[in-house]
């Protein structure tokens, strides 16, 4: 490893600090509140934690959200914020460090189950940074790219009511969130509704849900799926390797290009927990689901470099997500062997055929996992 990267991972380990709790409401704000502060704050309320404590008692910002009366509908073990515990599992060599993160889940999405109750609102799927909910590549000549690759079809099948939405892909969570609830109204005017959310999808169905305040519609469950909630060390090692000196060329390049770059710097760890998580408490009317993946990359993955020098710095991590980061309101449990592109079912196809030839046993599914998603949801009265 260079040296200079040494250097930029040792500077990055004190930017690792996690988010204070704040379980009140605040008023909803106008738009333009949520600005990204590129000057440094120190400042920290009495009583903040240590950098990511193993359990989040008192100084846990989801403490807010209410537990379930109905859980107990749904099978396995689940963590909460405030009381993480592993449930039983085969015996194989884990991360010494992942059972106190709450429930490793190996294999409970590796095939299709007979039966997937239905949710009684329907579920909105919010995409991450980069996302989209179509994309033609060459117009009518070739298919279609889906980010949600066989998702929607799947809850079709199973007469599960899915919206997809499309917001800006590099756009500021301010932003993304305002097109979200946008085209949630379009399609779920006066109704209540489920957001299911990947990655950077979540930090915008929050920042909806505490800000804005929608009116037109009712956000009854949040689910995030490997969202960066205490921010991604990823970003702050892509912001040390730019540099103060090429950053204000770059953004005057992607300026031209007519490409917002809000979104960069609101996922740094920095960012999320010194200015997000403080000004956007979770709602004590929403109820608080999250998942979190750790996977090791394989020698020409996309997200070895960033896996391991995340795993330093975080801890078991998906290639761009650590689980630490993974985990607000209630934990539902570790995706264990699934990297950050997996649970958007983008490399499953290949996983599946070396499966077929023997090479590989296939441990999840991303269709799988949705629809088992969605049952849960449901059994949870939602």
């Amino acid at each position: 490893m260079p040296w200079r990267r040494l250097q930029n991972l040792q500077a990055v380990r004190g930017l690792v600090t996690p988010p204070p709790c704040y379980g009140e409401r605040h008023q909803c704000l106008p738009r333009g509140f949520l600005q990204v502060r590129h000057e440094s704050s120190t400042s920290k309320p009495a009583g903040t934690p240590e950098p990511y404590p193993s359990s989040y008692s008192s100084s846990s910002p989801p403490s807010s959200a209410p537990s379930s009366s109905s859980s107990q509908h749904h099978s396995g073990s689940r963590a909460t914020e405030d009381n993480a515990s592993p449930s039983s599992r085969e015996e194989k060599a884990i991360d010494p460090r992942l059972p106190e993160l709450g429930r490793l889940i190996q294999d409970d999405y590796a095939a299709f189950k007979t039966h997937y109750s239905t949710p009684r609102y329907p579920i909105v799927l919010a995409h991450g940074l980069l996302g989209f909910d179509e994309w033609r590549v060459a117009g009518p000549y070739l298919p279609s790219i889906h980010y949600w690759r066989g998702i929607k079809d799947a809850f079709a099948r199973n007469g599960i009511e899915c919206i997809t939405t499309t917001v800006p892909r590099t756009g500021s969570i301010e932003t993304r969130a305002a097109a979200l609830s946008s085209q949630i109204t379009q399609h779920a005017r006066g109704r209540s509704v489920n957001i299911v959310a990947h990655s950077m999808g979540g930090l915008d169905a929050r920042y909806l849900i505490s800000r804005l305040c929608p009116l037109t519609f009712r956000v009854r469950s949040l689910t995030t799926v490997a969202t960066p909630h205490r921010g991604s060390s990823a970003a702050d090692m892509l912001f040390r390797d730019i540099g103060p000196d090429l950053l204000p060329r770059l953004y005057a390049v992607l300026d031209r290009l007519h490409v917002d770059s809000g979104a960069f710097a609101q996922l740094t760890t920095a960012y999320v927990n010194d200015h997000f998580n403080r000004v956007v408490p979770n709602d004590p009317d929403v109820q608080y689901f999250s998942f979190g993946a750790t996977a090791s990359p394989h020698l020409l993955s996309v997200f070895r470099l960033s896996h391991d020098l995340m795993e330093l710095v975080e801890g078991p991590n998906d290639g761009l997500v650590s689980v630490r980061s993974s985990r607000w309101g209630e934990y539902m449990g570790t995706l264990d062997g699934v990297t950050h592109l997996d649970l958007i079912n983008w490399t499953n196809r290949i996983k599946r055929l070396a499966a077929r030839l023997g090479i590989v046993t296939e441990r999840f599914n991303a269709v799988a996992f949705y629809l088992g998603v969605a049952d849960m949801l449901a059994k949870e009265g939602f």
